[in-house]
């Protein structure tokens, strides 16, 4: 039987990368008897092998956990969310899928880029947030550095800061208490109308796509008929259930829980992430709010070696693009590589793991052409058009503007590299805005950037110029005007278009002869 809504917690631990969130949310299963201690292995969650291979996660995953509060038994539902900010779209589905937040803060590395753009997600969408210091175990703790840095650049109440080391175990019980005392209940009505929000998918070769929802109203059963708002077609719920952390099946999900149908869809185009699920004949339904859809940042191309595997590439990037929505594919042709497919991703990290997947997964040994991200031209005949291959860029006679992606871009860094950080983003045709400075010791620098300098090489050069201590996050701001050129490189006398790129007309020199 579903529990009452007023004993649900619906949470994510949102922090910057390597703050320890997987850690934590290992501790909070180990501590809530979820799983059993000597189950329990490091990264509980984090069960896709690259994830464990970079110590980084990379999926939202789900699950349930019972935890007694006073005499009372509660239901806390985690939705573990990725650090990097690559995975911000996978951030802000999660995030919609809960009233509260976990703000986790490594000790000594303090408040980071990513945890000022994940901490504003959350405060955007009106979750409550409590406030957790990570680490504090550590010998180099800065603990009331970190403070202040929380207080001055999140306005958070140090009060209600919780010190906790989620390696050993400190400030757990007080965290659990927190999130049953500081987070709402849902508000959701279990005897209306089905309303639930699909947050992920993934694709099982017996039982087809299973999908994870939230629901927002009403109640489903097993053998109950259901419908997909946005592509409009019906199912028959075949089994479903809740994370535990491995799925179980129950008989019913009501308003308030997550957990995971099972309905037998062989054709993954039918299961769109952010989606509304609904009953058939109700036709008012809306969709969900809160929900940010992806936006693809970074293009490049990708094509099997052996051009016989072009239809194993096709399959393989079908599958995964219900596990990952976020990236998309289309088929292209190239005079040297021969088929294959534009690829678009959240940004270099995320391009880098889809080729992984494909690789090792799908065994497919790929070629992977420049990447390079969206630009506009605005044609003399007035028609704007995206572009996302430089194949595709038109002659020059009929361009009357080039446009290009400008992003905001946040640096937290020690405040001995602010020159250094000055420099470098000037040299990357960087505008200056504002200077922050969160402590004596670490200030925040804005500057908008071209997206396609933020993706060559801007991080590697921040990491190097600050000694590894520097951070940054980026949001898109718009398309701006600027001179930019297709570069064609030749060969032995020949344009070869794979290696074709869009650049600034001043560095064209520069990028051809790298």
């Amino acid at each position: 039987m579903p529990i009452d809504c007023q004993h649900i917690r619906n949470f994510s631990i949102i922090a910057h990368i390597d703050h320890g969130k997987s850690t934590l949310a290992d501790r909070l299963l180990e501590r809530t008897g979820t799983v059993d201690k000597r189950q329990l292995k490091e990264q509980m969650l984090d069960d896709m092998e690259l994830e464990r291979q970079r110590g980084i996660t990379i999926k939202a995953r789900a699950v349930r956990m019972e935890f007694r509060h006073r005499g009372e038994l509660y239901e806390l539902n985690l939705i573990d969310t990725p650090g990097h900010v690559d995975f911000h779209y996978e951030v802000s589905r999660s995030l919609a899928c809960c009233e509260g937040a976990v703000l986790l803060v490594d000790a000594f590395q303090g408040v980071e880029a990513q945890t000022v753009a994940n901490a504003y997600a959350a405060i955007n969408q009106d979750l409550a947030i409590v406030p957790v210091i990570n680490k504090v175990d550590l010998v180099h703790a800065r603990v009331d550095e970190v403070l202040h840095e929380m207080e001055q650049s999140l306005a958070i109440d140090t009060a209600d800061v919780i010190k906790a080391s989620a390696k050993t175990g400190i400030g757990i019980d007080d965290l659990l208490a927190a999130i049953v005392d500081r987070i709402p209940a849902p508000s959701g009505d279990p005897q209306g109308t089905l309303r639930a929000m699909i947050f992920d998918s993934h694709y099982d070769s017996y039982r087809g796509a299973i999908t994870y929802v939230r629901l927002i109203d009403g109640t489903v059963r097993k053998g109950q008929k259901i419908r997909f708002l946005r592509t409009g077609v019906t199912h028959e719920v075949l089994e479903l259930g809740q994370f535990v952390p491995q799925r179980r099946a129950c008989e019913e999900l009501a308003a308030g829980q997550v957990g995971y149908l099972v309905c037998n869809i062989k054709d993954v185009k039918q299961v769109h992430i952010g989606d509304t699920v609904t009953i058939p004949g109700d036709d008012g339904a809306k969709a969900m709010p809160g929900y940010k859809p992806p936006q693809r940042m970074v293009y490049c191309g990708l094509y099997p070696s052996e051009g016989e595997n072009f239809e194993e590439l096709r399959d393989s990037l079908e599958k995964l693009a219900i596990n990952d929505p976020s990236f998309e594919y289309a088929p292209e042709s190239s005079e040297a590589l021969g088929f294959g497919f534009r690829c678009g991703f959240l940004g270099l990290l995320h391009m880098e793991i889809i080729q992984q997947r494909l690789e090792k997964e799908a065994d497919l040994d790929l070629v992977q052409t420049a990447p390079n991200v969206t630009y506009q031209i605005k044609k003399t005949t007035g028609e704007v058009i995206e572009i996302t291959n430089p194949q595709d860029v038109p002659d020059t006679g009929q361009i009357e503007e080039f446009r290009q992606p400008i992003v905001r871009t946040n640096f937290l860094v020690p405040v001995e590299h602010i020159g250094p950080i000055m420099q470098l983003c000037t040299d990357r045709r960087g505008t200056y805005l504002k200077t922050e400075y969160l402590s004596p010791t670490r200030a925040m620098l804005t500057f908008d950037l071209p997206l396609a300098e933020v993706i060559y090489d801007l991080h590697d050069k921040l990491k190097s110029v600050t000694r590894g201590y520097g951070t940054m996050d980026y949001e898109l701001v718009g398309y701006f005007p600027a001179d930019l050129v297709r570069l064609d490189i030749l060969v032995g006398g020949k344009q070869v278009d794979a290696l074709s790129i869009i650049c600034d007309r001043r560095d064209a020199d520069r990028r051809g002869r790298a």
